[in-house]
């Protein structure tokens, strides 16, 4: 196929409010380098990630929640370490979430690729980099909020499914994030208790553990208790509600904030805590006689093994998952997809439609 010599894609250009999102027509089309590949984006998604990278939330000098300043940033006081990996450069084409077609391959990469259908892995240590190296797609490098993209051809996974780009493209940040948190944890057919369940990674989090066989108790707002007891949950607690005391083996934490410290005691001996998200506050008070009285462990989880989404594609291929996904935008309206999002009255993932 001819491919043209420019995109449409909606650029970032520092950090701040919405107007640092900008659509552009005239974007250099992407080459693929060796080893990687040109994926023409059928579908993407809004996660947390992209709105808390906009607005440089991962600074160490923000320690507000995620909707403190979700519209407008923080005036420049996180330039310097706003992104995943410290400082970002601009401009940015963001969009974690990625399903799309192998359109052209690189040095390297076998021509039969062409014309597969594939979901990007979002986070991955790219190839030849130390171990703790972390590189996400959407922020270390460009994204899926435009037409065509690149990545490296290990992390273009073949996907066979009758589901469409925008139900695949609800999957990987969100899926792996919430897999990769269950694996670190070891969950079993235990009680687990899982915050912000009505989000794209709590909702994720229920089925998953449901998959494992867990007793899943998912905490939400009264209004979504049905919809995620539909999903699977096996019991729902109105997330305003004290927490049972000693009653989870293992809690899936995406709120933290001022609560914190009821999740420990949430927790039974023994018990282990995770986290991969902090929308309620990123600054929490631990009392470490709870810590140590009940020998807990405690997991920060970002960092994957490559076996995650190899595991979340086998998933999605065996129908033992379904997407969530509240509602669609077209890339042009990127900004109204955002305004929903942190409007939070939906369930589940905010799409987003890249090709005509």
């Amino acid at each position: 196929m001819t491919l043209p010599e420019t995109m449409k894609a909606v650029r970032l250009t520092g950090h701040g409010g919405l107007d640092k999102l900008e659509w552009c027509d005239d974007v250099p089309m992407p080459q693929p380098d060796a080893g990687e590949v040109l994926i023409r984006v059928g579908a993407s998604a809004v996660n947390n990630t992209d709105v808390n990278t906009r607005t440089g939330w991962y600074s160490k000098a923000v320690r507000g929640d995620t909707g403190s300043a979700a519209t407008e940033g923080y005036a420049g006081a996180s330039d310097a370490d706003g992104g995943w990996s410290g400082a970002l450069s601009f401009p940015r084409i963001q969009g974690a979430d990625c399903c799309g077609e192998i359109v052209a391959v690189g040095g390297g990469v076998d021509a039969a690729r062409i014309g597969q259908r594939v979901l990007v892995r979002p986070m991955y240590r790219p190839a030849g980099a130390g171990p703790d190296a972390l590189v996400t797609f959407g922020s270390e490098r460009n994204g899926g909020f435009a037409e065509y993209t690149t990545v490296g051809e290990e992390n273009a996974l073949r996907i066979e499914s009758p589901l469409s780009d925008v139900e695949l493209a609800s999957f990987p940040c969100a899926f792996s994030t919430a897999e990769g948190m269950i694996q670190r944890a070891g969950l079993g057919d235990e009680r687990v208790l899982i915050t912000g369940a009505s989000g794209g990674v709590g909702s994720a989090a229920v089925q998953l553990a449901k998959r494992r066989g867990a007793h899943v108790t998912a905490s939400t707002s009264p209004a979504k208790m049905e919809a995620l007891k539909t999903l699977g949950a096996d019991a729902v607690i109105d997330r305003n509600e004290p927490y049972p005391n000693d009653a989870f083996d293992v809690v899936l934490d995406l709120v933290g904030g001022p609560r914190w410290p009821e999740l420990l005691d949430a927790l039974v001996p023994r018990g282990r805590y995770v986290t991969s998200g902090a929308i309620a506050g990123p600054i929490v008070e631990l009392d470490l006689r709870t810590l140590y009285l009940k020998d807990l462990t405690l997991i920060g989880s970002t960092r994957q093994a490559p076996s995650v989404f190899t595991d979340l594609v086998s998933y999605i291929e065996a129908g033992e998952i379904k997407p969530v996904v509240a509602e669609t935008y077209p890339l042009a309206d990127l900004h109204a997809a955002q305004k929903a999002f942190l409007e939070k009255s939906h369930m589940g993932k905010i799409g987003v439609t890249i090709a005509d």
